[in-house]
Formats: C-alpha cells, sequence, structure tokens
C-alpha cells in the first residue's frame, strides 16, 4: 500500500486505504499466488542436517483446500472456532488458509499454555474443532468432556483414537474448493489478550486486519517487498507478533517465511538459522535482541545479507538500538501496537524516521494521539495516554461476546490502550509506562489476574498479588507476593513448589520467577489487592 516517497510527511500526506468489498485472508496469502506464480516457495523449514523443506504457494493453496473440505465434512461451518494448537510449521499455516477459506474463526493458542489457561480459552471461544500435535493432544485428554461443542481434534503426527490424522484428512479430500465470500468486517481470527482485571479477553479480528497491518510492515522493512526478501521470526505464530507482524503479510506478498522447530529461542542457533537460510528480513522482539547482543561476537556472525529488522512488544531501548546499528550496521525498525490494534506507530531508517529510546511515529493510515482522562489530546512534550481513532482497518472488532468490555476500551471514538507515552517536538513517540497492571516480559503482555487466580489455587496460598519487576533482558519478570494459609510456614522449597504450580497450570512465560512470602496483603475497600504497594517495592528492590 505504501508508495515510496523520499519523506515521512510525504509518505503520511499520499496514503490511501484500498480495502475492498470482498477479502479472504486464506485467499490473498495463498491462492492469489497460486494462480500467478505456483511453483513460488511459501514456507521454508530449516532442517540443519538434510537442507531446508519447502512448501510452494500452489501446494499451499491446493493443502489448504483439502483440509478445508476435510473440516467441513466433520461439521465445521462458517463463523465456527477452530483452535490451533501448534508450533511454527507447514501445518500451521496451512490451517491458518483453510479455516480462513472456510469463513470460520482460527484461534491460535500457545503450546506452552497449561491445562487451566487452555481450557478457559477453548471454553470461552466454543470451539468446533481442533488441530494440534501429541504435546497438545495429552493437555486435551483432560479437557475434552468438558468442550461439549467440540466436533473433531485433528492431530499432525496421525490418527489417535478419535483424533484424526492431518495428512489423512488432506488425502482424503478434493484439493478442489470455493472459498467462502466474506467481507472486511467478517471475522477472520480470535486473539486472546490479558487485561488488567478479570480473565483473558478474545480479541476478534475481520479479514481486513491483515490489510490493516500492511503499511507497518511496509515501513518499518524498508519499502517491502524487495526483490530477494526471505522473511524469519523467532515469535510464536500463536501470538499476534509471529502471526500479524511476520508470517500473514509476508505470505501476501509472496516472501518465503523461514521457521524452524526451536522450542526455546537460543541467541546462537537463532543466529546461524538467519545466516544458513540467507534471511533478509526479520521481526525480533526486543528480548531477544538483547539476548543475542549478550554473546561475545555473535555481531560477525549475522547473514551479511540482512536488510531490515523490526521489533516490538516492549520498548527496545537506546543501548539495543545503538548496538545493532554499531555492530550489525542496521538501524532496528521499532513498531508499536496492541493485539486489539497493532503496528500503529514505527520507524523507518530508510526515511530517516528513527531516533534512539523513541518507538517512532504514526504509521500512514493510523490516527494516533496521546490524550487526556477525557479524551482530549494533551500537548506536545505532556505525558498522556497513546490511542488511535476509530475507524481504523487493523482496530479489533471487539472483545469476543463481552461488549461492556468493549465499550470500556473507548473513549469517544478514541481506543485507549493503557499505555503511557509522551511526544517530542519532532512528533516521535516514547513509550515510557502504563497506567494499568499488565507485566511485559520478553515481548508478552501478561494480567496478573489470571496468575493470581493460579496462585490462590494452591493448597498452601490465602491471597496473591502479581506484578512486574524490572529485568535488564526480560524488560519485566513476574514477582508474586504471597500471603500463607495458617499453619503453613514459608521455606524456599515452598516457594519453588509454587513456581512450579503456576508453570504446570498456566505457561512458561506466566509463571513468577520470583516468590515472595507476606504478612498481609493491602486491600481496597472493595477488597482489590493494591498492587502499586507491590510494584514500587519491587522496583525498589531492583535498585537496592
Amino acid at each position: 500500500m505504501l508508495e515510496r516517497r523520499d519523506s515521512y510527511e510525504a509518505l503520511c500526506s499520499d496514503f490511501r486505504w484500498s480495502i475492498p468489498d470482498r477479502l479472504n485472508i486464506g485467499v490473498a496469502v495463498s491462492d492469489v499466488w497460486a494462480a500467478r506464480e505456483p511453483a513460488r516457495i511459501a514456507l521454508m523449514e530449516d532442517r540443519p542436517a538434510g537442507g531446508p523443506a519447502m512448501l510452494s504457494f500452489g501446494e499451499l493453496s491446493q493443502r489448504s483446500n483439502a483440509l478445508a473440505n476435510g473440516l467441513r465434512a466433520h461439521g465445521v461451518r462458517r463463523g465456527d472456532r477452530v483452535a490451533l494448537l501448534l508450533p511454527q510449521g507447514f501445518e500451521t499455516a496451512i490451517s491458518h488458509v483453510a479455516i480462513y477459506k472456510l469463513g470460520a474463526i482460527a484461534v491460535p493458542l500457545a503450546l506452552l499454555f497449561g491445562v487451566e489457561a487452555l481450557e478457559y480459552r477453548l471454553v470461552t471461544a466454543g470451539v468446533s474443532a481442533i488441530v494440534t500435535n501429541a504435546s497438545g493432544r495429552a493437555k486435551l485428554s483432560a479437557l475434552e468432556a468438558r468442550l461439549p461443542g467440540l466436533e473433531a481434534i485433528v492431530l499432525v503426527e496421525g490418527g489417535d483414537g478419535d483424533a484424526i490424522g492431518f495428512e489423512k484428512l488432506i488425502a482424503d479430500h478434493s484439493r478442489a474448493f470455493t472459498p467462502e465470500v466474506t467481507a472486511p468486517d467478517d471475522p477472520a481470527m480470535m486473539i486472546f489478550t490479558s487485561g488488567t482485571t478479570g480473565p483473558p479477553k478474545g480479541a476478534l479480528h475481520g479479514h481486513r486486519v491483515l490489510l490493516g497491518h500492511l503499511p507497518g510492515m511496509e515501513m518499518a522493512h524498508e519499502f517491502l517487498p524487495q526483490s530477494g526478501d526471505r522473511f524469519w521470526t523467532p515469535a510464536d505464530w500463536a501470538w499476534a507478533g509471529g502471526l500479524l507482524n511476520a508470517l500473514l503479510p509476508a505470505l501476501f506478498f509472496g516472501i518465503p517465511v523461514v521457521f524452524s522447530r526451536m522450542e526455546k529461542f537460543d541467541p546462537d542457533a537463532a543466529c546461524d538459522l538467519m545466516a544458513r537460510m540467507k534471511v533478509r528480513n526479520a521481526f525480533i522482539p526486543p528480548t531477544a535482541l538483547r539476548m543475542m547482543k549478550a554473546v561475545p561476537g555473535i555481531a560477525a556472525r549475522f547473514p551479511k545479507g540482512l536488510r531490515t529488522i523490526a521489533s516490538a512488544g516492549e520498548a527496545l531501548g537506546r543501548e539495543t538500538w545503538e548496538w545493532a546499528r554499531g555492530e550489525l550496521g542496521i538501524t532496528v525498525n521499532e513498531l508499536y501496537g496492541q493485539t486489539e490494534c497493532n503496528l500503529v506507530l514505527g520507524s523507518c531508517a530508510a526515511l530517516g524516521v528513527t531516533r534512539p529510546g523513541a518507538t517512532g511515529k504514526p504509521v500512514p493510515g493510523h490516527a494516533v494521539a496521546l490524550i487526556d482522562a477525557d479524551g482530549q489530546p494533551v500537548a506536545t512534550g505532556t505525558p498522556g495516554q497513546i490511542a488511535v481513532r476509530r475507524p481504523d482497518p487493523v482496530m479489533f472488532l471487539g472483545y469476543w461476546e463481552s461488549p461492556e468490555a468493549t465499550e470500556r476500551k473507548f473513549i469517544g471514538d478514541w481506543m485507549v490502550t493503557g499505555d503511557q507515552g509522551v511526544a517530542d517536538e519532532d512528533g516521535y513517540v516514547h513509550f515510557f509506562g502504563r497506567d494499568d497492571d499488565v507485566i511485559t516480559s520478553a515481548g508478552y503482555r501478561i494480567g496478573p489476574g489470571e496468575i493470581e487466580d493460579c496462585l490462590t489455587g494452591h493448597a498452601a496460598v490465602a491471597l496473591a498479588a502479581a506484578v512486574g519487576k524490572p529485568d535488564p533482558v526480560r524488560t519485566e519478570i513476574v514477582k508474586a507476593y504471597v500471603v500463607l494459609r495458617d499453619g503453613v510456614e514459608p521455606s524456599a522449597a515452598l516457594a519453588d513448589e509454587i513456581k512450579s504450580w503456576v508453570r504446570e497450570r498456566l505457561s512458561a512465560h506466566e509463571y513468577p520467577r520470583e516468590v515472595a512470602f507476606v504478612d498481609s496483603m493491602p486491600l481496597t475497600t472493595t477488597g482489590k489487592v493494591i498492587r502499586r504497594i507491590f510494584r514500587d517495592r519491587a522496583r525498589r528492590e531492583t535498585e537496592a
């Protein structure tokens, strides 16, 4: 959508949205290229031992058609929710495309979620089918009885009891499929996000969300696509960052997407992968970049052809920005957004739009402002809440079955983010804090409510508060302050047991890395935990 200009100002003034009356994400990221260049490579799996495995756009189109036919044969209809509990992989991309072509709603979920976290999301979404692997299947075994609307479980390793084999489902059905006719505002995906209070909410997006991401992608990757571009991200495709800051836009542009089966981010392995697979464009969250920066001599091992790096999910920071520019010869283009409304602020070094310590400027097509509590824009240099004005193609349709929560997300036509920032005299937005309790750790936004609820499920815990403690690598770690039940004595062993309790039931990124025992819990008159007291305490601990 962005036509290259010589200045940011010209880029913004000349920009116009182009949203068609009919739009289907599955068709846009597979069938369009399959019709033009069926042999063009869509996906490349890094296999160090035997060379990469590849999937063409023609194969992506046909295999997703067959899967769509198979899912329809097992009862999946337009508007039904289909969960994807998978890592990066061919099957994940094929499943996304098939679900969109069906007019169903994709519900991507991370394999790192524990049983309780999965149950809440699956029940809330009311899923009709689940595509998963053996690891996900093991977690689901205890949940199936509590999922009355579940029609089918598709297992990528092959059939298992009542689970259907992924490949057999494709082999048994026609590769000819007529995609459902969908409009830009028809629902396409539901991505769960955590807020400051209450349980996680399902942010529902229309098919237009793909096009809404394009200006930010083109800006951050300096007028993507260019000849020879090849994309990679370590971010899980189950999250908005991996799915919408990488996979789907890259496929839309016909850019090959590289992936691996890396279960945990490893800076050495990531660097080797980029060099081996000749990656030209990368989306790397700030925590991952900081981990890479900490490896001596790693800069020399980055691929020489690397053209762009974009980063988002938390503040990049001046030090990492300067390291990349000095050691890699690349200016990392920072981006900002939320699951509900993503890639609305950004940088573009090719246009000189970059400043260390600043997130960037509004991406063309998005009206972004810093506002006060009344919804009025604040003056330059005055702190305010980052907000985005509706209508906006990248903005969510609303929270799933929660109109009240959706309404609370807006002040007039401004969608509020809960993030505080300040704009300088040149229009750069500097993110500096949040006005809520969401914890930002390693690029993940984590709601404390779900953690606290899990903590109090432990037999020894009476009350609990979860806050973010500043951390030089992860931005923040989760720290839990716990009041024990009468008669229970605190100990290091009990603290470790409580950590494991949360890790096993929620996820590896949500569990508290530190647990402190306290005698009492500060509460408001309405019985809410005053987390601010513990946030300040955790900050003082860091400064000590």
